[in-house]
């Protein structure tokens, strides 16, 4: 912690010296680039947590503590995720709150780790993020293991395809997540056709010929590992090629910025995804709550995972409170026996770091909307 300028608060009769202590909390995510939407929503959730925090006056260790967010922008880009990860450590941040997607987060983890800074991410899926055995390293949301193979159930029992087209921007989550829907999709159907395997990148913006690859095979569906920027252009590209097969995607695209983002190119009961994470009725209203206080004070959207954001400080807040220290040292064995009743459900860790019993929502989108279908654990 820092201490600030003591606070003098004088009464009638004499004046107590109260010491504020900050605590800074790293947040890092795509603040510029394509999908810089998402990395300023999850910066706004951590802002939300921090505002309430210092709202209701925390303490810790009988202290009088105060929050402030120390927030970079990595770009998406593992290198600058890396100089960036370097930046929070030297600038001593207590924990860190990212990053967004697992291109970044997982080698940057690695620079948290060696500092001994816990870093809780509210969206990057990469199994291999956990599979490091960083004692730091958390997350709050289902990873892409989960997410794949529910996605591969769904599209096979549910949507009832049999000759799938597969397309993956080659990131560390694109190609994982891909991979994992294939996997579950052909143990449930033997003999399921994978029509065709393509690639691209999160830079490229001409699908024409991948697309007309794959138009000629006739899939009923099209799987996109990736993120919502990329998928939109995709989509676009499918309408003017006159294609037709329903699409899915994992919490990449499952955005509300998706249907501007295709610029037309999606039909009603056309488009699948599913995210992380899934609220039931008990927590409907707390989030229900926070999507009004996020657009009050944003005039914004909340995105796919600001409240995970919003849960993953507070998780972090209510450990230090806990262990009665800001000492990394001291609160992360407390953070990872947690069970904080968050916003979107109880945040508990299992061994390897991952959120326990993690909930996926399967939405598709209608008139410009996403909708929500089902919950999937």
């Amino acid at each position: 912690m820092t201490r600030i300028l003591p606070l003098l608060v004088c009464g009638l009769w004499n004046c107590a010296v109260m010491a504020q202590e900050v605590v800074k909390i790293g947040v890092a995510g795509p603040l510029s680039g394509e999908i810089a939407h998402l990395g300023k929503a999850m910066e706004n959730g951590v802002t939300l947590a921090l505002e309430d925090l210092n709202a209701r006056g925390a303490t810790i260790g009988g202290a009088k503590v105060v929050f402030r967010m120390q927030s970079e922008d990595d770009a998406a880009d593992p290198k600058q995720g890396t100089a960036v990860a370097q930046k929070l450590v030297d600038s001593g941040v207590k924990a860190v709150i990212g990053h967004a997607n697992s291109g970044t987060t997982v080698p940057a983890s690695r620079i948290y780790d060696a500092a001994g800074i816990p870093q809780i991410t509210p969206s990057a899926t990469a199994p291999a993020y956990t599979r490091q055995k960083f004692a730091g390293a958390l997350r709050v949301v289902a990873n892409d293991n989960m997410l794949g193979s529910s996605l591969g159930r769904y599209a096979v029992e549910q949507l009832g395809a049999r000759r799938i087209a597969v397309i993956d921007d080659r990131s560390a989550y694109g190609q994982g997540v891909a991979d994992e829907f294939i996997k579950s999709a052909q143990a449930r159907i033997p003999g399921l056709k994978i029509v065709g395997r393509e690639f691209t990148t999160a830079k490229a913006s001409d699908f024409t010929a991948i697309l007309t690859a794959i138009r000629a095979k006739k899939p009923d569906l099209v799987f996109f590992g990736g993120m919502d920027a990329t998928a939109g252009g995709i989509l676009r590209q499918m309408k003017a090629l006159g294609m037709e097969p329903r699409f899915m995607g994992g919490d990449g695209i499952c955005t509300e910025a998706l249907p501007a983002l295709a610029g037309g190119g999606m039909r009603d009961d056309a488009v699948y995804c599913a995210e992380a994470g899934g609220i039931d009725a008990a927590h409907k209203k707390d989030v229900g709550d926070f999507v009004a206080r996020f657009h009050a004070r944003f005039h914004s959207d909340i995105q796919t995972y600001a409240p995970y954001a919003y849960d993953a400080t507070m998780t972090v807040a209510a450990a230090m409170q806990q262990a009665g220290s800001t000492d990394p040292a001291k609160y992360l064995p407390v953070l990872r026996q947690i069970q904080y009743p968050g916003l979107t459900g109880t945040i508990r860790f299992d061994a390897n770091g991952d959120i326990r019993d993690g909930a996926l929502t399967v939405s598709t989108y209608r008139a410009g909307k996403k909708i929500k279908l089902v919950v999937l654990r």
